[in-house]
């Protein structure tokens, strides 16, 4: 079953290197979404998967794929009815 989740990522986590290390991540558990760098100096992530994979995933995003990069606050937000993606994106 595939389960969809929102994370907003904050900490040093723009200007790192951490959208695509956290597609990188996304590719390998093969989770599908999008992350993207927010006004506001944070990253939001939308992912779909197994809730095993998922589970992997958000641990890889709180541990900070990119050494260097600083994950401090990850707020997670369940989401339904989402559009399924067929591959993981990093969106500007």
């Amino acid at each position: 079953m595939q389960n969809a989740i929102q994370l907003e990522v904050y900490g040093r986590v723009q200007g790192v290197g951490f959208r695509w290390m956290t597609k990188l991540v996304a590719d390998k558990l093969h989770i599908t979404g999008t992350v993207a760098n927010r006004d506001d100096g944070s990253v939001k992530i939308i992912a779909m998967g197994p809730a095993d994979a998922l589970e992997k995933f958000i641990g890889a995003v709180k541990a900070s794929p990119t050494p260097s990069g600083r994950v401090d606050r990850v707020i997670q937000t369940p989401l339904e009815n989402v559009s399924a993606c067929h591959k993981f994106s990093v969106v500007s």
